[in-house]
């Protein structure tokens, strides 16, 4: 009777996992908003409180987060409105130069490598075709639908309309006292995880534009932008960065000393901030194996893209410190973690 049950269980297991994947992915349009509104949920939390034992009313707490949310994303969208600025004045001149880069590399390859390759549309073309605009509109659509889906859910979250502790009790952990214990945990550790990434990112961003006024390459605020916005991406984020802003060099540079110095410089600094100072401020709480790392990028990007890869590590963050509460499944919480390697 004993193995039935258990092989019963397994069959149910084996079908429930799949169905759950399933339905993350069709129905992503909800959980990513709810994920993500979760963590910045988490961030004011600390405010909140600080707020309620001065006896302000929940109401203006909630009133004042959404203020503050708003600043940050007005400054975020007066970055980019002054980014747009200085990549629409200077567009011609980089792209005529962009131009000249592809042609003398197009005859590079041919007459080294024998490598022909045929570009129907210029630069400037290929950017502008049609469907890339239908793209464009696209996912402005998608971006705007989800920005007020999160903001809806910040709300319902702040105001406790979705309460984490209470529906971790009603049902993974069903003693009261255990339940306090991981949520005190999860917010704890969460929280320090997403100030810490904030602050990295934001010096990452900041030092990547410094690098590029200093060796005079155009749109140092986009690149500091995207250099900020990238490195919320764990591991692949800064290789990306690199990469992206050194074949952008490549047009604007001479291939001389002046370009190496310039990679090496934006190199260090993701080094400096990703693989020095992050791990440092993190701790060994957040040791999570490399293999579990990538394992997870790849996983949550496949479900949900971009957002996924963003939010795969506070995720498995979650996941892991819920696995740690339960005797038989505190084996793959130590397959998550690694003695050795931490966050980079």
């Amino acid at each position: 009777m004993l193995e039935q049950r258990r092989t019963t269980n397994v069959l149910l297991l084996i079908i429930a996992v799949p169905l759950v994947f399933y339905l993350l992915k069709i129905l992503s349009f909800i959980f990513i908003p709810l994920i993500f509104s979760m963590f910045i949920a988490l961030l004011f939390l600390p405010l909140m409180r600080w707020l309620g034992r001065r006896n302000v009313p929940k109401i203006i707490s909630i009133i004042i987060v959404l203020l503050l949310v708003t600043l940050g994303l007005k400054l975020g969208i007066e970055l980019i409105q002054l980014s747009s600025k200085q990549i629409l004045a200077n567009n011609t001149e980089f792209l005529a130069k962009a131009e000249l880069k592809t042609a003398d590399l197009k005859i590079y390859l041919l007459d080294n490598f024998g490598i022909e390759i045929e570009q129907e549309h210029g630069v400037l073309g290929q950017f502008f075709q049609k469907e890339n605009l239908g793209s464009t509109l696209g996912f402005l659509n998608s971006f705007l639908t989800g920005l007020l889906m999160t903001v809806f859910f910040v709300v319902l979250w702040l105001a406790e309309s979705i309460n984490v502790h209470k529906l971790l009790n009603n049902t993974l952990l069903k003693q009261k006292h255990t339940s306090i214990k991981t949520f005190m945990k999860i917010e704890k550790d969460l929280i320090k995880f997403i100030k810490v990434k904030v602050l990295v990112s934001a010096l990452t961003g900041i030092f990547t534009g410094l690098m590029c006024v200093f060796f005079d390459v155009s749109f140092p605020i986009f690149w500091g932008l995207f250099a900020f916005t990238i490195n919320f991406v764990q591991m692949v984020g800064s290789f990306i960065s690199v990469i992206f802003l050194s074949i952008f060099a490549f047009v604007e540079l001479d291939p001389t000393s002046t370009l190496f110095f310039f990679i090496l410089s934006i190199s260090l600094v993701q080094v400096t901030f990703g693989a020095v100072l992050e791990p440092i401020f993190m701790g060994k709480s957040f040791s999570i194996n490399v293999i579990a790392v990538l394992v997870m990028l790849m996983f949550w990007g496949f479900l949900w893209g971009i957002p996924g890869l963003v939010m795969a590590i506070p995720i498995t963050v979650f996941v892991k410190i819920i696995l740690e509460q339960f005797e038989g499944t505190k084996v793959i919480a130590s397959l998550l973690s690694g003695s050795e390697s931490t966050l980079k």
